[in-house]
Order: structure tokens, then C-alpha cells, then sequence
């Protein structure tokens, strides 16, 4: 049985799985909060590893796999760099600790990557050679496929798309969830709004929020053609809460799309948004562990 974690700012998500190429199923599974701002990278760790024990009494673990946010050394289980929403979590051994207390092999990847892994092996983009993810949140996150690996780059951080130069500032600044909030703010002269009320309104036909949502779209299509360029994925995946607002933005996405590519491009290039939802790292880190044992 392999314990699965996909460790975020905010939650913990875990479960077991058995060692099986033909799928991904949970046997087990569950989400606790992380309050990494309090406890930090090594109450992080402390909190995994109770976790992991407490799964080892109910399931004979044979391999440990982490799914988790930062920039991570995928061979060495390391976690090169964090940002405040994990404060003291770069340097973290994941691969060495585990391994160490629970003598089981243990795997760590990206999040993001592992989600992008997790859609490619068991969701929306199974059976593509080729797949580009964006995960839209507070932030983009990328993670990018090709012949079923992740390409890391030279120094672990290809894909960090949400970084890109766009309009004199950062496609993420311009593109997430958090963009839309403010911009959507901005219209509207208001404040508290969040991505669930902003698209629920739009449905209503507040124009504002219509607005809103269509600009976010244009620029997303905008770097989405930019990595398209350089990348020429089969699939581009689109990941994030607000993606699951997939039935309003779809028809939204594919006008901008065609407007924004070229015809080759647009007719080459297949728009899919994710379909493991929460599951997603969890199902990316179980594939990831696989491919490396």
C-alpha cells in the first residue's frame, strides 16, 4: 500500500492506495488543515509523519509518494524553494526523513506536476502524447508534459508559466483568481467578492462580473498561446477552483482562443479542463511513485 500527501499552504490531503497499473483508487482518504503559516516547514513535516503513522497501523505501507508545494529536486525529494505561504520549508528532506523513519521507498514531486501527472495518467488527459497544465488560483501555476515526463529544465523550474512577462507585469498578476476578484472589485465598487459569487452573478447576467470574467479570459488566452508557440502541447488543461466553472467558461475560452491563435495552432491545439478535481495531486503523486519504482 503506498500513503499518498499533497501538501499545500492550506490543507493536507492523504490516502492510500494499493500498487496497481491498471487505475487510481483511494481506499482510504482524507484532508486536514495545514496551518503551515504557524507551524511552519517543521510542523509540516511533524504533521505528515503522524499521519503516515497512523495509516501504517490500518494498511502495510510499502512506499510513501508526497505531492507538494515548492520548487522540488524530484531525485533527491528535497524542497529547493518555498514561499511565505510555507515559511521554513526550503531545504526540507522529505526523501531522506521518510525514508529514514518509515524504511519504505518515498517519492516527492511538485504539486503542480503531479496534478498535470494526475490528469495525463487517470483524467481529462489520458491518452495525449503532449500536455500543457495550468493550475488558476491565487496564482498560475504550469507544469508541462511530454512523451509521458514532466520537463523539469536545468535548474527544476520549467513550467513556472505564472512568472512570464506580460503587459509590463506577470502573467499571474494579470490572469488568477486573484486578478479577476479585484478586477471584478474594480467594476463593481466593491469588496469581499470571491471567484464563486463573481461567476454566480455573471450567470445572473451582472455585466460587470461578465466583464470581468471576459477580460481574465483574454489575457489567459493570450499566455496561453505564448507557451503554445514555444511548447505545441496536444492538450492544454486547465486547472484551479474557477475552472470548474467549466460549462460557463469553456464557450468563453475557446472564442478567446480562436481569436488570439494562429488557424494552425487553434485547429492543433485541444482545450480540456481538469477533471480529478481535489484528487488530482494525489492521483499525480500514486502515477509518480509508479514510473519511479
Amino acid at each position: 500500500m503506498i500513503a499518498l500527501f499533497d501538501i499545500g499552504g492550506t490543507s493536507i490531503k492523504y490516502g492510500v492506495a494499493g500498487e496497481s497499473r491498471e487505475g487510481f483508487a483511494l481506499l482510504e482518504s482524507g484532508e486536514t488543515a495545514s496551518n503551515a503559516r504557524k507551524l511552519k516547514g517543521p510542523g509540516i513535516e511533524e504533521k505528515v509523519v503522524r499521519l503516515a503513522e497512523i495509516l501504517g497501523t490500518k494498511h502495510p505501507l510499502t512506499g510513501i509518494s508526497i505531492s507538494t508545494a515548492g520548487m522540488v529536486d524530484e531525485e533527491q525529494g528535497r524542497i529547493l524553494y518555498a514561499n511565505e505561504n510555507i515559511p521554513d520549508y526550503s531545504g526540507l528532506e522529505w526523501k531522506k526523513h521518510m525514508e529514514a523513519r518509515f524504511k519504505v521507498p518515498c517519492q516527492v514531486e511538485n504539486d503542480v506536476n503531479a496534478a498535470a501527472l494526475g490528469e495525463y495518467a487517470y483524467g481529462a488527459g489520458a491518452g495525449c502524447e503532449s500536455l500543457l497544465m495550468l493550475t488558476v488560483g491565487t496564482g498560475i501555476g504550469g507544469a508541462i508534459i511530454q512523451d509521458g515526463r514532466i520537463l523539469r529544465g536545468h535548474s527544476h523550474s520549467a513550467g513556472e508559466i505564472g512568472y512570464m512577462r506580460m503587459k509590463g507585469s506577470t502573467f499571474q498578476e494579470l490572469a488568477s483568481t486573484t486578478a479577476l476578484v479585484q478586477r471584478a472589485g474594480f467594476l463593481l465598487d466593491e469588496k469581499d467578492l470571491n471567484g464563486k459569487v463573481i461567476f454566480e452573478r455573471a450567470k445572473e447576467g451582472e455585466a460587470n462580473c461578465v466583464q470581468a470574467i471576459q477580460e481574465i479570459c483574454q489575457i489567459l488566452a493570450e499566455g496561453i498561446f505564448n507557451c503554445v508557440c514555444l511548447l505545441n502541447p496536444e492538450v492544454v488543461l486547465l486547472g484551479g477552483g474557477i475552472m470548474e466553472q467549466k460549462e460557463y467558461l469553456r464557450p468563453v475560452m475557446d472564442r478567446c482562443l480562436r481569436e488570439v491563435m494562429t488557424k494552425e495552432a487553434y485547429e492543433n491545439t485541444r482545450l480540456e479542463f481538469a477533471s480529478l478535481k481535489n484528487q488530482a495531486g494525489l492521483a499525480g503523486a500514486y502515477y509518480h511513485f509508479l514510473t519511479k519504482q
